[in-house]
């Protein structure tokens, strides 16, 4: 699917792509907080009444004035025209590119200068049974994107019963097998309706905290309520942002 929308944060100086859709299929995804068919939480995010082609996303971002392009999804991966438009920020906006939250299904992408990855298990067989997809190629595409000399982040889902936190421990080793100033941050799973797992406790996420911190240099948390996680502009102007397309 390509993209659907565009927003822009004129203090921070950059815009973000919305892109609908994505290759797995999590039961605990986030975006399934959203209000879906009749308002109903529980459903995968609505699909948007149309999408905007390439020409009309080149269009609106000439008109404004950006330092940093984000690509959003769902997986923005997923998008038809990700690498035109990846080679239209370089190399006519002259702005960095960098895929702002994405599973790590494709990153050797020209153009592209980073991205946010969100590794899900380390276990193979929850990776998939999580996923629907194999942990080798994600953790494998994340390597060798970081050996090309990407700017990388990494982040992972605290969910108790499925991703505890061995894995969670386990994740930033490996992350620090690779460079100890990989940037993680742990986010406590928020209750998905239908779903058996249960909310992080405060405890849990601060142990986790120093548990990774054996193994990198840069971990960071965040343990919101569904509530918060609906209006992250109510705690970080970074997310208030006007749609321009």
């Amino acid at each position: 699917m390509p993209f659907h929308s565009i927003t822009h944060n004129s203090k921070y100086r950059f815009a973000t792509l919305h892109n609908y859709g994505c290759m797995f299929r999590c039961p605990v995804c986030s975006y399934k907080l959203h209000s879906g068919p009749n308002g109903r939480p529980g459903y995968a995010w609505p699909k948007p009444g149309g999408f905007l082609t390439t020409e009309q996303v080149k269009e609106t971002l000439r008109k404004v004035n950006i330092a940093t392009l984000y690509f959003m999804g769902g997986e923005p991966s997923m998008a038809r025209d990700l690498p035109a438009l990846l080679d239209f920020g370089k190399n006519e906006l002259g702005v960095r590119t960098f895929l702002g939250h994405c599973n790590g299904w494709k990153l050797d992408l020209p153009n592209l200068d980073g991205a946010n990855v969100g590794l899900k298990a380390w276990d193979p067989r929850v990776h998939l049974a999580y996923t629907g997809r194999e942990k080798e190629l994600i953790f494998g595409n994340f390597q060798c994107a970081f050996e090309a000399g990407m700017d990388l982040k990494a982040n992972v889902v605290y969910v108790p019963g499925l991703v505890d936190l061995d894995q969670v421990e386990a994740i930033a080793a490996w992350l620090g097998s690779l460079s100890r100033d990989i940037r993680f941050h742990i986010m406590g799973y928020i209750p998905v309706p239908g779903q058996p797992y249960e909310r992080p406790t405060a405890e849990a996420m601060e142990r986790a905290v120093v548990f990774c911190r054996r193994h990198l240099n840069h971990v960071a948390m965040s343990h919101l309520t569904s509530d918060q996680a609906r209006n992250h502009a109510a705690r970080d102007d970074r997310f208030v942002v006007e749609r321009i397309a």
